[in-house]
Protein backbone atom coordinates (compact mmCIF):
# COMPACT_ATOMS: atom_id res chain seq x y z
CA UNK A 1 0.00 0.00 0.00
CA UNK A 2 1.10 3.49 -0.40
CA UNK A 3 2.15 5.20 3.06
CA UNK A 4 -0.49 7.24 4.95
CA UNK A 5 -0.27 8.17 8.27
CA UNK A 6 -2.63 6.48 11.10
CA UNK A 7 -4.56 9.87 11.18
CA UNK A 8 -5.69 10.09 7.09
CA UNK A 9 -6.71 6.39 7.58
CA UNK A 10 -8.82 7.17 10.30
CA UNK A 11 -10.36 9.97 7.86
CA UNK A 12 -10.38 7.64 4.92
CA UNK A 13 -12.37 5.18 6.52
CA UNK A 14 -15.00 7.74 9.35
CA UNK A 15 -13.30 5.98 11.94
CA UNK A 16 -11.80 6.55 15.08
CA UNK A 17 -8.03 6.41 15.67
CA UNK A 18 -6.69 5.08 18.76
CA UNK A 19 -2.86 5.26 18.81
CA UNK A 20 -1.00 3.04 20.81
CA UNK A 21 2.64 2.43 22.02
CA UNK A 22 4.94 5.04 20.35
CA UNK A 23 2.20 5.49 17.98
CA UNK A 24 1.11 8.84 16.88
CA UNK A 25 -1.64 10.16 14.25
CA UNK A 26 1.28 11.52 12.45
CA UNK A 27 3.04 7.71 12.41
CA UNK A 28 3.39 6.57 8.82
CA UNK A 29 2.29 2.55 7.52
CA UNK A 30 2.56 1.48 4.13
CA UNK A 31 2.07 -2.86 4.71
CA UNK A 32 0.33 -4.53 3.22
CA UNK A 33 -3.36 -5.01 4.36
CA UNK A 34 -5.08 -8.55 5.17
CA UNK A 35 -8.45 -9.53 6.70
CA UNK A 36 -6.51 -13.38 7.38
CA UNK A 37 -4.07 -12.80 10.07
CA UNK A 38 -2.15 -15.85 9.25
CA UNK A 39 -1.10 -13.76 6.34
CA UNK A 40 -0.31 -10.59 7.75
CA UNK A 41 3.38 -9.04 7.35
CA UNK A 42 6.21 -6.28 9.16
CA UNK A 43 4.27 -3.37 9.14
CA UNK A 44 0.89 -4.65 8.10
CA UNK A 45 -2.32 -3.36 8.80
CA UNK A 46 -4.79 -6.32 9.58
CA UNK A 47 -8.98 -5.59 8.86
CA UNK A 48 -10.70 -7.31 11.38
CA UNK A 49 -13.62 -8.34 9.12
CA UNK A 50 -16.44 -10.23 11.38
CA UNK A 51 -17.66 -13.10 9.25
CA UNK A 52 -20.08 -15.83 8.94
CA UNK A 53 -18.15 -18.34 10.81
CA UNK A 54 -15.98 -16.81 12.58
CA UNK A 55 -14.69 -12.84 13.95
CA UNK A 56 -11.49 -11.11 12.78
CA UNK A 57 -11.74 -9.29 15.84
CA UNK A 58 -10.74 -12.52 18.16
CA UNK A 59 -7.88 -12.74 15.99
CA UNK A 60 -5.99 -9.24 16.11
CA UNK A 61 -3.65 -10.95 18.45
CA UNK A 62 -2.09 -13.07 16.16
CA UNK A 63 -1.93 -10.39 14.12
CA UNK A 64 0.44 -8.29 16.22
CA UNK A 65 2.36 -11.62 16.14
CA UNK A 66 2.53 -11.47 12.59
CA UNK A 67 4.10 -7.65 12.80
CA UNK A 68 0.79 -5.79 12.33
CA UNK A 69 0.86 -2.09 13.45
CA UNK A 70 -2.50 -1.08 12.82
CA UNK A 71 -5.94 -2.48 13.04
CA UNK A 72 -9.13 -1.52 11.72
CA UNK A 73 -11.87 -2.75 13.98
CA UNK A 74 -15.89 -2.45 14.45
CA UNK A 75 -15.25 -2.01 18.08
CA UNK A 76 -12.06 -1.54 20.32
CA UNK A 77 -9.82 -4.93 21.50
CA UNK A 78 -7.66 -5.44 24.58
CA UNK A 79 -4.43 -5.45 22.39
CA UNK A 80 -1.16 -3.63 22.20
CA UNK A 81 -1.93 -2.16 18.46
CA UNK A 82 -3.30 1.10 17.20
CA UNK A 83 -6.72 0.65 16.26
CA UNK A 84 -8.78 2.87 13.68
CA UNK A 85 -12.57 2.02 14.77
CA UNK A 86 -15.10 1.77 12.08
CA UNK A 87 -18.83 1.20 11.68
CA UNK A 88 -18.20 -1.62 8.67
CA UNK A 89 -14.83 -2.56 8.37
CA UNK A 90 -16.07 -3.94 4.81
CA UNK A 91 -16.96 -0.36 4.03
CA UNK A 92 -13.87 0.89 5.54
CA UNK A 93 -11.88 -1.29 2.65
CA UNK A 94 -13.89 -0.20 0.35
CA UNK A 95 -13.50 3.84 0.93
CA UNK A 96 -9.57 3.19 1.81
CA UNK A 97 -8.88 0.89 -1.61
CA UNK A 98 -10.89 4.16 -3.40
CA UNK A 99 -8.19 6.79 -1.95
CA UNK A 100 -5.52 4.52 -2.49
CA UNK A 101 -5.94 3.65 -6.11
CA UNK A 102 -7.04 7.78 -6.53
CA UNK A 103 -3.56 8.97 -4.92
CA UNK A 104 -1.59 7.11 -7.31
CA UNK A 105 -3.26 7.44 -10.54
CA UNK A 106 -3.11 11.10 -9.78
CA UNK A 107 0.17 10.92 -9.17
CA UNK A 108 1.55 8.91 -11.79
CA UNK A 109 0.93 6.83 -14.76
CA UNK A 110 -1.66 3.95 -13.61
CA UNK A 111 -3.96 2.08 -15.95
CA UNK A 112 -6.83 0.03 -14.62
CA UNK A 113 -8.44 -2.79 -16.11
CA UNK A 114 -11.84 -4.19 -14.99
CA UNK A 115 -12.87 -7.53 -16.18
CA UNK A 116 -16.24 -9.39 -15.60
CA UNK A 117 -18.03 -11.92 -16.97
CA UNK A 118 -19.91 -15.17 -16.50
CA UNK A 119 -16.85 -17.19 -16.88
CA UNK A 120 -12.99 -16.64 -17.56
CA UNK A 121 -12.62 -13.77 -15.23
CA UNK A 122 -9.71 -15.44 -13.73
CA UNK A 123 -8.15 -17.03 -16.55
CA UNK A 124 -8.41 -13.64 -18.55
CA UNK A 125 -6.96 -11.38 -15.52
CA UNK A 126 -3.84 -14.28 -15.36
CA UNK A 127 -3.46 -13.84 -19.31
CA UNK A 128 -3.59 -10.16 -19.31
CA UNK A 129 -1.15 -9.58 -15.99
CA UNK A 130 0.96 -12.11 -17.34
CA UNK A 131 1.21 -9.88 -20.57
CA UNK A 132 1.69 -6.46 -18.58
CA UNK A 133 4.02 -7.44 -15.93
CA UNK A 134 6.89 -6.99 -18.54
CA UNK A 135 5.66 -3.79 -19.09
CA UNK A 136 5.86 -2.35 -16.05
CA UNK A 137 4.76 -3.04 -12.01
CA UNK A 138 1.83 -4.89 -12.26
CA UNK A 139 -0.65 -5.75 -9.05
CA UNK A 140 -3.60 -8.49 -9.64
CA UNK A 141 -6.14 -10.24 -8.22
CA UNK A 142 -4.84 -13.61 -5.94
CA UNK A 143 -6.67 -16.51 -6.61
CA UNK A 144 -10.84 -15.13 -7.26
CA UNK A 145 -10.29 -11.81 -5.26
CA UNK A 146 -13.27 -10.68 -6.49
CA UNK A 147 -15.61 -9.25 -4.35
CA UNK A 148 -16.38 -6.84 -1.96
CA UNK A 149 -13.69 -7.90 -0.19
CA UNK A 150 -10.91 -9.39 -2.07
CA UNK A 151 -11.26 -6.65 -4.85
CA UNK A 152 -10.51 -4.06 -2.25
CA UNK A 153 -7.71 -6.05 -0.99
CA UNK A 154 -5.93 -6.44 -4.34
CA UNK A 155 -6.62 -2.35 -5.09
CA UNK A 156 -4.80 -1.95 -1.55
CA UNK A 157 -1.65 -3.61 -3.00
CA UNK A 158 -0.68 -0.75 -5.56
CA UNK A 159 2.58 1.29 -4.89
CA UNK A 160 3.58 4.82 -5.95
CA UNK A 161 5.13 2.70 -9.27
CA UNK A 162 2.52 0.49 -9.99
CA UNK A 163 1.81 0.76 -13.58
CA UNK A 164 -1.14 -1.29 -14.11
CA UNK A 165 -4.21 -3.00 -12.03
CA UNK A 166 -6.33 -5.39 -13.47
CA UNK A 167 -9.55 -6.03 -11.02
CA UNK A 168 -11.34 -9.27 -11.42
CA UNK A 169 -15.37 -8.35 -10.61
CA UNK A 170 -17.65 -11.18 -10.09
CA UNK A 171 -20.98 -10.56 -8.33
CA UNK A 172 -24.18 -12.59 -7.28
CA UNK A 173 -27.00 -10.05 -7.05
CA UNK A 174 -27.55 -6.35 -8.93
CA UNK A 175 -25.39 -3.84 -8.18
CA UNK A 176 -22.38 -5.93 -6.71
CA UNK A 177 -20.36 -4.68 -10.14
CA UNK A 178 -21.33 -1.10 -10.23
CA UNK A 179 -19.94 -0.54 -6.71
CA UNK A 180 -16.61 -2.74 -6.57
CA UNK A 181 -16.00 -0.74 -10.25
CA UNK A 182 -16.83 2.05 -9.15
CA UNK A 183 -14.32 2.56 -6.58
CA UNK A 184 -11.54 2.61 -9.48
CA UNK A 185 -13.62 3.83 -12.75
CA UNK A 186 -11.35 1.18 -14.47
CA UNK A 187 -9.83 2.97 -17.95
CA UNK A 188 -10.52 0.01 -19.90
CA UNK A 189 -13.17 -3.05 -19.05
CA UNK A 190 -13.31 -6.15 -19.94
CA UNK A 191 -17.04 -7.92 -20.88
CA UNK A 192 -16.65 -11.71 -21.61
CA UNK A 193 -19.79 -13.17 -22.11
CA UNK A 194 -22.15 -13.36 -20.22
CA UNK A 195 -24.21 -17.11 -19.00
CA UNK A 196 -26.02 -18.54 -16.74
CA UNK A 197 -23.55 -18.65 -13.27
CA UNK A 198 -25.04 -16.90 -10.50
CA UNK A 199 -28.19 -16.66 -12.61
CA UNK A 200 -29.93 -17.34 -9.65
CA UNK A 201 -28.70 -14.69 -7.50
CA UNK A 202 -29.31 -12.26 -10.51
CA UNK A 203 -33.48 -13.65 -10.79
CA UNK A 204 -32.66 -14.86 -14.29
CA UNK A 205 -30.41 -13.97 -17.27
CA UNK A 206 -31.95 -10.38 -18.57
CA UNK A 207 -31.03 -9.23 -14.65
CA UNK A 208 -27.65 -11.33 -15.74
CA UNK A 209 -27.35 -9.12 -18.72
CA UNK A 210 -27.20 -5.58 -16.74
CA UNK A 211 -25.35 -6.53 -13.71
CA UNK A 212 -22.56 -7.28 -16.16
CA UNK A 213 -23.14 -3.99 -18.05
CA UNK A 214 -22.45 -1.99 -15.07
CA UNK A 215 -18.79 -2.41 -15.40
CA UNK A 216 -19.23 -0.88 -19.07
CA UNK A 217 -21.11 2.01 -16.91
CA UNK A 218 -17.85 2.59 -14.95
CA UNK A 219 -15.68 2.73 -17.39
CA UNK A 220 -14.07 6.37 -17.00
CA UNK A 221 -14.88 9.24 -19.93
CA UNK A 222 -12.56 8.34 -22.43
CA UNK A 223 -11.97 4.99 -22.08
CA UNK A 224 -12.31 1.64 -23.42
CA UNK A 225 -14.43 -1.33 -23.31
CA UNK A 226 -13.64 -4.81 -24.59
CA UNK A 227 -16.54 -6.76 -25.64
CA UNK A 228 -16.93 -9.97 -26.93
CA UNK A 229 -18.45 -9.83 -30.24
CA UNK A 230 -19.52 -13.48 -30.88
CA UNK A 231 -22.25 -12.69 -27.42
CA UNK A 232 -25.46 -11.00 -28.71
CA UNK A 233 -25.89 -10.23 -24.67
CA UNK A 234 -22.49 -8.76 -24.44
CA UNK A 235 -22.44 -6.95 -27.99
CA UNK A 236 -25.49 -5.17 -27.21
CA UNK A 237 -23.89 -2.91 -24.17
CA UNK A 238 -21.55 -1.29 -26.97
CA UNK A 239 -25.08 1.05 -26.63
CA UNK A 240 -24.12 2.05 -23.32
CA UNK A 241 -20.74 2.53 -24.41
CA UNK A 242 -20.94 4.49 -27.17
CA UNK A 243 -23.52 6.47 -25.04
CA UNK A 244 -20.63 7.92 -22.89
CA UNK A 245 -18.69 7.89 -25.06
CA UNK A 246 -16.18 5.01 -25.10
CA UNK A 247 -14.54 3.37 -27.76
CA UNK A 248 -15.32 0.03 -28.15
CA UNK A 249 -12.60 -2.85 -29.06
CA UNK A 250 -14.61 -6.30 -30.37
CA UNK A 251 -12.97 -9.77 -29.61
CA UNK A 252 -13.90 -12.93 -30.83
CA UNK A 253 -14.23 -15.73 -33.81
CA UNK A 254 -15.62 -13.92 -36.40
CA UNK A 255 -14.86 -12.16 -39.03
CA UNK A 256 -15.91 -8.74 -37.74
CA UNK A 257 -14.09 -8.55 -34.42
CA UNK A 258 -10.90 -6.66 -33.96
CA UNK A 259 -9.05 -9.22 -32.53
CA UNK A 260 -10.09 -12.72 -33.63
CA UNK A 261 -8.74 -16.36 -33.93
CA UNK A 262 -8.99 -18.79 -36.47
CA UNK A 263 -7.48 -22.56 -37.10
CA UNK A 264 -8.01 -23.23 -33.74
CA UNK A 265 -6.62 -26.67 -32.67
CA UNK A 266 -6.92 -28.56 -28.98
CA UNK A 267 -5.13 -31.32 -28.24
CA UNK A 268 -3.56 -32.56 -24.68
CA UNK A 269 -0.93 -30.30 -24.67
CA UNK A 270 -3.24 -27.00 -24.83
CA UNK A 271 -5.07 -25.15 -27.67
CA UNK A 272 -3.45 -23.59 -30.67
CA UNK A 273 -4.56 -20.90 -33.00
CA UNK A 274 -3.63 -17.99 -35.22
CA UNK A 275 -4.64 -14.57 -33.70
CA UNK A 276 -5.45 -11.44 -35.97
CA UNK A 277 -5.31 -7.95 -34.57
CA UNK A 278 -4.24 -4.41 -35.24
CA UNK A 279 -3.37 -5.28 -38.63
CA UNK A 280 -1.24 -8.32 -38.04
CA UNK A 281 -1.07 -12.19 -37.63
CA UNK A 282 0.81 -14.74 -35.59
CA UNK A 283 0.18 -18.42 -34.23
CA UNK A 284 -0.28 -19.02 -30.59
CA UNK A 285 -0.02 -22.02 -28.95
CA UNK A 286 -1.13 -21.97 -25.08
CA UNK A 287 -0.22 -24.64 -22.56
CA UNK A 288 -3.72 -23.62 -21.03
CA UNK A 289 -6.47 -26.65 -21.95
CA UNK A 290 -9.44 -26.18 -23.54
CA UNK A 291 -10.67 -24.42 -27.11
CA UNK A 292 -12.90 -21.57 -24.44
CA UNK A 293 -9.58 -20.24 -23.29
CA UNK A 294 -9.00 -18.72 -27.09
CA UNK A 295 -11.45 -16.71 -26.12
CA UNK A 296 -10.30 -15.50 -22.99
CA UNK A 297 -6.65 -14.80 -24.80
CA UNK A 298 -8.57 -12.84 -26.90
CA UNK A 299 -9.76 -10.76 -24.64
CA UNK A 300 -6.17 -10.14 -22.94
CA UNK A 301 -4.72 -9.71 -26.41
CA UNK A 302 -7.71 -7.03 -26.80
CA UNK A 303 -6.77 -4.95 -24.01
CA UNK A 304 -3.14 -5.22 -24.21
CA UNK A 305 -2.78 -3.62 -27.68
CA UNK A 306 -5.22 -1.13 -26.38
CA UNK A 307 -1.97 -0.33 -23.77
CA UNK A 308 0.23 -0.22 -26.30
CA UNK A 309 2.02 -3.64 -26.11
CA UNK A 310 2.46 -5.44 -29.69
CA UNK A 311 0.87 -8.76 -30.63
CA UNK A 312 4.20 -10.51 -30.96
CA UNK A 313 4.78 -9.72 -27.52
CA UNK A 314 1.46 -10.59 -26.22
CA UNK A 315 1.69 -13.50 -27.92
CA UNK A 316 5.10 -14.54 -26.58
CA UNK A 317 4.50 -14.08 -23.15
CA UNK A 318 1.18 -15.99 -23.31
CA UNK A 319 3.01 -19.27 -24.45
CA UNK A 320 4.93 -18.95 -21.00
CA UNK A 321 1.99 -19.59 -18.82
CA UNK A 322 1.50 -23.04 -17.71
CA UNK A 323 -1.96 -22.94 -16.43
CA UNK A 324 -4.71 -20.46 -15.93
CA UNK A 325 -5.06 -21.05 -11.97
CA UNK A 326 -4.80 -24.03 -9.64
CA UNK A 327 -8.28 -26.23 -10.01
CA UNK A 328 -8.56 -24.40 -13.40
CA UNK A 329 -8.27 -27.47 -16.04
CA UNK A 330 -5.07 -28.19 -13.95
CA UNK A 331 -3.21 -31.04 -15.86
CA UNK A 332 -2.79 -33.85 -12.85
CA UNK A 333 -0.96 -37.73 -13.01
CA UNK A 334 0.76 -38.71 -15.79
CA UNK A 335 1.11 -39.04 -19.59
CA UNK A 336 -0.75 -43.06 -19.20
CA UNK A 337 -3.74 -41.92 -16.75
CA UNK A 338 -4.24 -37.86 -16.87
CA UNK A 339 -6.21 -36.17 -14.53
CA UNK A 340 -8.02 -32.76 -15.61
CA UNK A 341 -8.83 -30.80 -12.52
CA UNK A 342 -11.37 -28.50 -13.07
CA UNK A 343 -13.64 -27.83 -10.13
CA UNK A 344 -12.84 -24.70 -8.45
CA UNK A 345 -15.68 -23.36 -10.42
CA UNK A 346 -19.05 -24.76 -12.59
CA UNK A 347 -21.42 -23.12 -14.63
CA UNK A 348 -23.45 -24.60 -17.32
CA UNK A 349 -21.52 -22.91 -20.23
CA UNK A 350 -18.24 -24.19 -18.00
CA UNK A 351 -19.35 -27.48 -17.93
CA UNK A 352 -20.23 -28.06 -21.47
CA UNK A 353 -16.43 -26.33 -22.52
CA UNK A 354 -14.79 -28.33 -19.77
CA UNK A 355 -16.55 -31.59 -20.93
CA UNK A 356 -15.80 -31.08 -24.93
CA UNK A 357 -12.35 -30.34 -23.85
CA UNK A 358 -12.38 -33.78 -22.29
CA UNK A 359 -13.65 -35.13 -25.63
CA UNK A 360 -11.32 -33.35 -27.57
CA UNK A 361 -8.17 -34.34 -25.84
CA UNK A 362 -9.06 -38.19 -25.91
CA UNK A 363 -7.70 -39.73 -28.76
CA UNK A 364 -8.73 -43.13 -30.01
CA UNK A 365 -8.30 -46.05 -27.85
CA UNK A 366 -8.50 -43.80 -24.47
CA UNK A 367 -11.18 -43.74 -22.41
CA UNK A 368 -13.13 -40.88 -21.16
CA UNK A 369 -13.75 -40.11 -17.34
CA UNK A 370 -15.94 -37.82 -16.14
CA UNK A 371 -16.37 -37.03 -12.36
CA UNK A 372 -18.87 -34.28 -11.28
CA UNK A 373 -20.62 -32.50 -9.32
CA UNK A 374 -22.84 -29.95 -8.48
CA UNK A 375 -23.35 -26.36 -10.39
CA UNK A 376 -24.08 -23.98 -7.28
CA UNK A 377 -26.38 -20.39 -7.50
CA UNK A 378 -28.63 -21.76 -10.27
CA UNK A 379 -31.70 -21.09 -8.20
CA UNK A 380 -34.66 -22.29 -9.97
CA UNK A 381 -33.17 -23.30 -13.37
CA UNK A 382 -31.24 -25.61 -11.32
CA UNK A 383 -32.39 -29.39 -12.03
CA UNK A 384 -32.72 -28.21 -15.38
CA UNK A 385 -29.47 -27.24 -16.01
CA UNK A 386 -28.19 -30.54 -14.08
CA UNK A 387 -30.16 -32.05 -16.66
CA UNK A 388 -28.92 -30.94 -19.80
CA UNK A 389 -25.16 -32.09 -18.63
CA UNK A 390 -25.85 -35.32 -18.11
CA UNK A 391 -27.55 -35.75 -21.47
CA UNK A 392 -23.85 -33.45 -22.87
CA UNK A 393 -21.74 -35.84 -21.08
CA UNK A 394 -24.06 -38.84 -22.48
CA UNK A 395 -24.26 -37.02 -25.91
CA UNK A 396 -19.93 -37.00 -26.21
CA UNK A 397 -19.84 -40.46 -25.66
CA UNK A 398 -18.62 -40.41 -22.09
CA UNK A 399 -17.59 -43.58 -20.83
CA UNK A 400 -17.77 -43.38 -17.26
CA UNK A 401 -20.13 -40.74 -15.95
CA UNK A 402 -18.80 -40.86 -12.01
CA UNK A 403 -21.80 -38.39 -10.21
CA UNK A 404 -20.99 -37.24 -6.44
CA UNK A 405 -23.30 -35.52 -4.28
CA UNK A 406 -26.80 -35.25 -3.84
CA UNK A 407 -27.31 -31.94 -5.41
CA UNK A 408 -25.76 -33.12 -8.51
CA UNK A 409 -28.04 -36.34 -8.33
CA UNK A 410 -29.96 -34.88 -11.43
CA UNK A 411 -27.08 -35.27 -13.39
CA UNK A 412 -26.23 -38.88 -12.89
CA UNK A 413 -30.38 -39.78 -13.65
CA UNK A 414 -30.71 -37.94 -17.02
CA UNK A 415 -27.51 -40.06 -18.13
CA UNK A 416 -29.26 -43.40 -16.95
CA UNK A 417 -32.38 -41.77 -18.65
CA UNK A 418 -30.61 -41.10 -21.93
CA UNK A 419 -29.06 -44.84 -21.70
CA UNK A 420 -26.07 -45.07 -19.48
CA UNK A 421 -27.70 -47.97 -17.44
CA UNK A 422 -25.16 -50.44 -18.27
CA UNK A 423 -22.20 -49.05 -15.91
CA UNK A 424 -21.42 -46.54 -17.80
CA UNK A 425 -23.19 -43.60 -14.79
CA UNK A 426 -22.56 -44.56 -11.45
CA UNK A 427 -23.27 -42.37 -8.22
CA UNK A 428 -21.63 -41.84 -5.41
CA UNK A 429 -22.81 -39.45 -2.00
CA UNK A 430 -19.45 -37.97 -0.87
CA UNK A 431 -15.94 -37.44 -2.46
CA UNK A 432 -14.65 -40.43 -0.12
CA UNK A 433 -16.84 -42.98 -2.00
CA UNK A 434 -16.23 -41.58 -5.78
CA UNK A 435 -12.30 -41.60 -4.90
CA UNK A 436 -12.33 -45.53 -3.90
CA UNK A 437 -14.21 -46.77 -6.41
CA UNK A 438 -12.18 -44.38 -9.02
CA UNK A 439 -9.03 -45.74 -7.54
CA UNK A 440 -9.79 -49.42 -8.43
CA UNK A 441 -11.53 -48.28 -12.20
CA UNK A 442 -9.20 -46.57 -13.78
CA UNK A 443 -6.71 -47.78 -15.84
CA UNK A 444 -3.72 -46.54 -18.63
CA UNK A 445 -5.03 -44.36 -21.22
CA UNK A 446 -8.10 -42.59 -19.13
CA UNK A 447 -8.69 -39.01 -19.70
CA UNK A 448 -10.04 -38.22 -16.38
CA UNK A 449 -12.44 -34.67 -16.05
CA UNK A 450 -13.18 -33.61 -12.56
CA UNK A 451 -15.58 -30.81 -12.52
CA UNK A 452 -17.83 -28.97 -9.98
CA UNK A 453 -18.52 -25.44 -8.22
CA UNK A 454 -16.25 -24.39 -5.58
CA UNK A 455 -18.98 -25.94 -2.83
CA UNK A 456 -18.84 -29.19 -4.10
CA UNK A 457 -15.38 -29.60 -2.99
CA UNK A 458 -14.32 -31.98 -5.59
CA UNK A 459 -11.10 -29.98 -6.21
CA UNK A 460 -9.36 -31.65 -3.13
CA UNK A 461 -10.87 -35.38 -5.16
CA UNK A 462 -8.90 -34.32 -8.15
CA UNK A 463 -6.05 -33.73 -6.51
CA UNK A 464 -5.96 -36.51 -4.70
CA UNK A 465 -6.77 -38.41 -7.78
CA UNK A 466 -3.51 -36.97 -9.48
CA UNK A 467 -1.13 -37.95 -6.68
CA UNK A 468 -2.54 -41.64 -6.72
CA UNK A 469 -1.94 -42.06 -10.16
CA UNK A 470 1.24 -40.22 -10.64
Amino acid sequence: MIALTLAEIARVTGGELQAAGPHTPETIVDGTVDTDSRGITPGGIFAAKPGAETDGHLFVDAAVEGGAVLAIVERPVAASISQVIVPSVVAALADLARHVVARVRDAGSLTVVGVTGSNGKTTTKNMLARILVDEGETVWPVASFNNEVGAPLTMLRVTPTTRYLVCEFGASAPGEIARLAGLVTPDIGIVLMVGMAHAGGFGGIEATVAAKSELVSAVRPGGTAVLNADDPRVAGMAGIARDRGLEVVWFGRGASAQVRADDVRVDAAGTSCTVHAIGSSAPLRLRVLGEHHVMNALAAIAAATRIGVTLAECVARLETLEIAERWRMQPLGSDSIRIINDAYNASPDSMAAALRTLAQITEPGQRMVAVLGAMSELGEFAEDEHDRVGLLAVRLGVQRIVIVGADARRMFLEAIAQGSWDGEAVFFADADAAYDYLVGELRDGDRVLVKSSNAAGLRHLGDRLGESVS
